[in-house]
């Protein structure tokens, strides 16, 4: 008898489910970029959604040249600042940390976050780096939520965001002269580009198998229940699977959506704040972009932004998409 055998079936590519262990997501990887050097990521608060009328740019669509009206997300994005610049060395077992340079001055904030270091090799004093050795430069930086009426909190997000382009003498330059700066948004990125968003979703707690999975309603003569699955698997190996359906933890994942389109850029948020404010957020103060679609996460999620790291067919436009109208109607209901 031939043996049994047959592919399984499904994607196993978001297990397990089970809650995201920090709320600042994190990239496990950084595109390479040609220009530069300069920064690669950022961070701000999501604020909202609401609609916009605009120019449509996109060359093989059917409205081209047409105004057309489309889904918007805003994201409020305030100065970060630098604290730290981080330089790495590859070995064997991956890149490894090589040299920590700190800022003089860090804010009083930040030792909400954690114990400000101390006896560190500041910017102020002589730096001696082996160029040699490093393969990598990052820099680590700070949100400020306080500056954020939205954000009900005054800790600071700390994370990494990656210094590229150009060679390794070049970043680290750029990367020092940084150091106890603010960070606009602009310094990041500019209307026009595409970028990669990272934020953890929207928590649902513990949730059954139709929910979770979305499985088939058992027939109405099954006996005892219809939300639940047909079969739990074969007898033997004598345990459950990892690949059958069950009840647990849903949303509260990490998710990354590529390419985005920044499709505005700010510095008044007047021009896009609905009558009332954004629902369970407020009014946006800041800095704050406008990205074409959705994006994970609830309202004062948040969210980091990345250059985009697949962007064989999307890339940046030569000039800002042409914004005729941004909605700015009641989002309270009728």
């Amino acid at each position: 008898m031939p043996k049994e055998h047959r592919p399984r079936k499904g994607s196993m590519a978001y297990s397990p489910r089970k809650r995201s262990e920090s709320q600042i997501p994190h990239f496990s990887g950084w595109p390479e970029i040609q220009d530069g050097p300069r920064l690669q990521g950022f961070a701000g608060y999501k604020a909202g959604m609401t609609h916009a009328l605009m120019v449509d740019f996109r060359p093989t669509s059917t409205t081209t040249g047409q105004e057309v009206q489309v889904p918007v997300t805003v994201i409020e994005v305030p100065p970060m600042r630098v604290a730290a610049v981080r330089l790495y060395e590859r070995t064997h077992n991956g890149h490894e940390v090589a040299q920590e340079i700190w800022a003089d001055k860090l804010d009083k904030e930040l030792a909400r976050a954690f114990p400000i270091p101390k006896n560190k090799k500041s910017k102020g004093g002589e730096v001696e780096v082996d160029i040699s050795r490093i393969d990598e430069v990052r820099v680590i930086m700070y949100t400020q939520p306080s500056l954020v009426t939205g954000i009900p909190k005054k800790k600071p997000e700390i994370m990494e965001n990656r210094i590229g382009g150009g060679t390794v003498e070049a970043r680290l330059k750029y990367a020092v002269d940084l150091l106890g700066k603010e960070i606009k948004i602009t310094d990041f990125t500019k209307e026009g580009a595409m970028l990669d968003v990272a934020a953890v979703t929207k928590g649902k707690g513990w949730q059954g198998f139709i929910k979770r999975f979305g499985v088939k309603l058992l027939s109405h003569k099954n006996s005892k229940h219809r939300r639940m699955i047909g079969t739990r698997g074969n007898f033997n190996p004598g345990y459950i699977r990892p690949t059958v359906p069950q009840g647990g933890q849903v949303g509260y994942h990490q998710r990354t959506e590529h390419n985005k389109r920044v499709l505005k850029i700010g510095d008044n948020g007047a021009d896009i704040t609905p009558d009332g404010g954004f629902l369970h957020y407020g009014v946006v103060r800041n800095h704050y972009v406008l990205l074409h679609g959705s994006i994970p996460g609830p309202t004062k999620r948040l969210v980091r932004l990345r250059d985009a790291a697949r962007v064989a067919k999307h890339v940046t436009l030569e000039k800002a998409p042409e914004m005729t109208y941004i909605s700015k109607e009641s989002k309270q209901g009728g």
